[in-house]
């Protein structure tokens, strides 16, 4: 395993290297993700698990709102410079994915492959509507009721008064039901000492990501693209959503996993890496 860092505009941003075979720039937290991806899967890929702005020390300049998309797409490419890698297959999980996928439109030379697990649609009102009337139409009774229950364990008013580490772990928490095929499970260890700049997280997700219109980004990329969706994931828009696409984008791939959430990389693992490696195959 090797680690390290990169400066950008005063931000700190870690990366994480694990496993051998070709390079995957992996984006989002070096401390998150390395956490939910199988040790097979390292013994195929080189998994470069890298910082976003949201996941790493705030700049003493401050700034969130002078980010854009780009400065993000930027990021990701001050490090594929500073590791001296040619392509990469680039890989992004739910919000992430949108910058995984602006970064191989901008710079289609060096991407020679494009993953993308559990994304939205996008980020629109529509989109938002769209996610709650999939919970109702199709998640059971019980998964209902314990969505319920954690929210008034841990209603808006706390969550709005907690710094902002605790508040995304919190948040996260009390998503379980929507997040994970196996609600009843215990997750809080997969985000400990996760640290989240809450104004520039804040920023990207309720801002630049509404910016984003992932069907347009998906029919300028040339390279081939694969979706990972959970069948059980309630909080991004259903899998069927992606099928008006299929037509439009000849070099895309679905994967849907039936008894799975959010996460398939950590609920259905050997499924997730047989599906991934047979396609990157």
């Amino acid at each position: 395993m090797k680690q390290g860092e990169i400066e950008r505009d005063g931000c700190r941003l870690g990366y994480q290297i694990e496993g051998v075979g070709e390079d995957v720039l992996f984006v989002g937290s070096s401390k998150w993700y390395p956490r939910l991806v199988s040790e097979y899967l390292r013994s195929e890929l080189r998994l470069i698990f890298a910082d976003m702005r949201a996941f790493a020390p705030p700049p003493e300049s401050g700034g969130a709102l002078k980010i854009t998309v780009d400065t993000l797409v930027e990021d990701l490419e001050a490090l594929r410079n500073h590791l001296g890698l040619k392509r990469v297959i680039v890989m992004g999980h739910s919000g992430h994915a949108f910058i995984a996928l602006e970064y191989a439109k901008k710079y289609p030379e060096r991407v020679s492959h494009v993953v993308l697990i559990g994304p939205s649609y996008n980020f629109s009102e529509k989109s938002l509507r769209l996610i709650d009337a999939h919970f109702e139409k199709n998640a059971s009774l019980e998964r209902k009721l314990a969505l319920k229950k954690e929210f008034e364990a841990c209603p808006d008013e706390r969550i709005a008064g907690l710094e902002p580490d605790e508040r995304f772990f919190q948040n996260y928490l009390r998503h379980t039901p929507r997040l994970w095929y196996d609600y009843t499970k215990d997750y809080a260890f997969l985000i400990e000492g996760v640290h989240v700049n809450g104004e520039i997280f804040d920023h990207i997700w309720n801002t630049l990501y509404k910016e984003i219109d992932p069907s347009i980004a998906l029919e300028k990329v040339t390279a081939p693209i694969w979706i990972g969706l959970g069948r059980q994931d309630y909080v991004v828009t259903p899998p069927e959503t992606w099928e008006s696409l299929r037509p439009r984008c000849s070099n895309l791939t679905l994967q849907v996993f039936e008894k799975c959430g959010h996460s398939p990389f950590f609920e259905v693992p050997d499924q997730f890496d047989h599906h991934l490696l047979q396609w990157l195959k």
